[in-house]
């Protein structure tokens, strides 16, 4: 049943295959042999180039200081990402395969028609069973978890196959690389990345099972190649079957992502009322007085916790999986458990007999 739901979005069996890793770690370098091995095979493949689809403003935005601004400069770069996987869901959806994207796409047309320029004009006869595969091959960073999850998360609404390729290479390289490029990326934005990025762990994101690892500090060799032909050719075999609508389960999800949550809020709260006893102390605040302080941070610390549960759970329509920048609804929450600390802690170092 889920081989034939495959077939039926984009009249062939279908694979989006994703390539993720730091800038220079082959990427580019990896996508043009797989092309080339998969048409030898009869194969279809696409590469979509994130870096020529996106407008380079959504990539360096101007910086500003206003926490507003910066979050819509947030929204927007998601909101380009989100534009190329909508133009693939479109691509593989329509009656007649074009290469003209939706009216109003803010991609580059003329670098979306390059990319689906080696495909079929129109549509393979889906009665037959033995179609070539047709795989789209992204070729982008992906340094979060969560960025790789919305491909996934279109892999499994139209039952298509999915897999992950992580090109891991030492930063040394990568820089080295980067530099002799006609446009390197800035090193300083080369290093935070090499910092943020996470590589598919299956431990952890059971959705991530398929994927593997190569080292292309070197050549990558031909046997790789293959394994990533092999890994394709899995996924395209067995593709994703679309989840139904259980609310119990969602709801399920909301509350362990709640948890998480509160979980890491409550270490660093932890830690910030460490910090303060730790200065009363160095102001030689009064035993009885240092015992008041850490009876009210804590009780104060219960109240913040106890409301950020609720709050998180009201006001978030998430479910487990989305993309949730975690660490930054912790950071904007623990700030008022801080301005709270902060007083309870002056009006302490301040009391006077």
């Amino acid at each position: 049943m889920a081989a034939k739901e495959a077939r039926s979005v984009g009249r062939v069996p279908v694979c989006l295959c994703v390539l993720c890793g730091l800038p220079a770690a082959g990427k580019s370098t990896l996508s043009r042999s797989v092309c080339c091995t998969a048409a030898r095979r009869g194969w279809r493949a696409a590469v979509v180039q994130y870096d020529d689809l996106i407008p380079e403003h959504a990539f360096h935005p101007k910086v500003v200081e206003e926490d507003v601004h910066l979050e819509e400069m947030h929204t927007e770069w998601k909101f380009h990402r989100r534009e190329v996987l909508q133009c693939i869901e479109q691509f593989l959806q329509r009656s007649e395969v074009t290469s003209e994207p939706q009216s109003g796409c803010r991609i580059n047309r003329a670098a979306w028609e390059r990319c689906v320029q080696a495909l079929p004009n129109s549509p393979p006869d889906p009665s037959q069973a033995d179609q070539a595969p047709l795989v789209f091959l992204l070729d982008d960073n992906f340094y979060y978890p969560s960025m790789r999850h919305e491909v996934y998360q279109l892999a499994r609404k139209h039952s298509l196959g999915f897999c992950q390729v992580f090109l891991q290479c030492d930063l040394e390289t990568c820089i080295s690389r980067n530099q002799r490029r006609s446009e390197p990326v800035p090193t300083e934005v080369l290093l935070e990345m090499a910092k943020r990025l996470e590589a598919p762990d299956p431990q952890k994101n059971s959705w991530e099972a398929n994927s593997i690892s190569l080292h292309t500090s070197d050549h990558v060799p031909e046997c790789d190649i293959q394994r990533v032909m092999g890994l394709i050719s899995s996924a395209v075999t067995n593709p994703l079957s679309p989840v139904e609508d259980n609310a119990e389960q969602k709801e399920a999800d909301r509350q362990k992502c709640a948890t998480s949550v509160v979980h890491q809020a409550d270490q660093a709260c932890r830690r910030m009322i460490s910090d303060a006893m730790k200065t009363a102390r160095e102001n030689q605040v009064q035993p009885e007085h240092m015992r008041s302080l850490a009876t009210q941070l804590n009780e104060s610390k219960a109240r913040f916790l106890h409301n950020l549960r609720k709050q998180f759970l009201q006001e978030s329509p998430f479910t487990l999986g989305d993309d949730i920048d975690v660490e930054r609804v912790v950071k904007k929450a623990v700030d008022n458990f801080d301005d709270d600390r902060k007083e309870l802690l002056f009006r302490i170092t301040n009391y006077r007999d």
